[in-house]
């Protein structure tokens, strides 16, 4: 039996130029941090021949193109099994449609315990290159590369995505006490809405791919604030970061009329009169994750508490996708 675990992630800065429609005409930038939530995958032979998998549905089928989820079908008609005798489960810390990156998480982890299982090592630039071929390319899924490359290399990361598809990723330059401080400041509440990203970066992508002028200046504004995030961190000034990423939420929420609703618009004004620099909803938006930085926990927690939100609490993963057991 092989066991992986892929972390999900939260976005500090950028989001939203990794997607093709943009980095291929512009380049994009972003920084991403990897955290302590994870999608587990595990992948054994069972005794008798065929296909059996078990993750939100059950599936038992002879033949590769017989697999209903899409995400495992390619992945298994990657690697090419000849006579497929192979059993699939997956658990998640997190639900899926919260904004963390749960579909790249889950193809990179799946990818790592496929490859494990034939006995193939991957670099993660290879694996998170993989798992983008199968969900932008193979499913033409409208999405962007950060997802499965914050899964894959895990940590606090830069990534620069250049105009020919090739990734740069650095770790940020920050010292151990801005990304500690950075670490306990940042803190997680679920709005209690599931949302799929695919009808808002679809509109993303389609206005981009047309030059539209607003959305194209509302990205390149974004990615200077990635880029002015990452000098803020890396200079250590954790609290101009909270006002940055207050800065970059009104510029996103101006991007689609679905990335926020009223709703959310109130938790988040609660939560800047309760002790909050700044913050954003975590992914494409539309629900999810409504991520704060505050170095006022408790008036915070307090707050948050009692409009109902829950929250998640997280540290930082610098492991990555990695083999568990195996």
């Amino acid at each position: 039996m092989i066991i992986t675990r892929s972390p999900l992630r939260i976005t500090l800065g950028g989001g939203g130029t990794d997607l093709p429609s943009y980095y291929r005409q512009h380049g994009g930038f972003l920084i991403t941090a990897a955290i302590d939530k994870y999608v587990y995958v595990t992948v054994m032979r069972p005794f008798t021949e065929g296909i059996y998998l078990k993750y939100s549905k059950l599936e038992h089928v002879e033949k590769v193109d017989e697999v209903q989820h899409p995400i495992i079908r390619e992945a298994i008609q990657m690697l090419g099994f000849q006579t497929p005798q192979v059993e699939i489960t997956t658990l998640a810390d997190i639900p899926a449609g919260t904004g963390l990156g749960s579909s790249g998480s889950f193809s990179t982890a799946l990818l790592k315990a496929l490859y494990a299982h034939r006995r193939r090592l991957l670099h993660p630039n290879e694996l998170a290159e993989l798992a983008c071929e199968i969900e932008i390319n193979r499913l033409g899924e409208p999405i962007g590369k950060q997802d499965q490359y914050a899964a894959a290399y895990g940590g606090v990361t830069c990534f620069t995505f250049n105009p020919d598809g090739s990734v740069d990723a650095r770790p940020l330059k920050a010292s151990m006490h801005a990304l500690f401080e950075l670490e306990d400041n940042l803190l997680l509440f679920f709005t209690g809405f599931s949302r799929s990203a695919g009808v808002i970066l679809s509109d993303q992508k389609q206005r981009t791919e047309q030059s539209d002028t607003k959305m194209l200046e509302n990205l390149h504004y974004v990615k200077e604030i990635g880029v002015r995030s990452m000098q803020t961190l890396e200079g250590g000034k954790t609290a101009l970061f909270g006002e940055l990423m207050h800065e970059h939420w009104e510029h996103k929420k101006r991007r689609s009329n679905g990335m926020s609703n009223p709703q959310i618009d109130e938790w988040y004004e609660l939560a800047r009169k309760n002790g909050a620099v700044g913050g954003k909803l975590v992914g494409a938006g539309g629900g999810g994750f409504l991520l704060l930085y505050s170095e006022d926990h408790k008036r915070l927690r307090t707050a948050m508490a009692k409009a109902g939100l829950e929250e998640v609490r997280f540290r930082f993963d610098f492991e990555g996708t990695k083999v568990l057991f195996g």
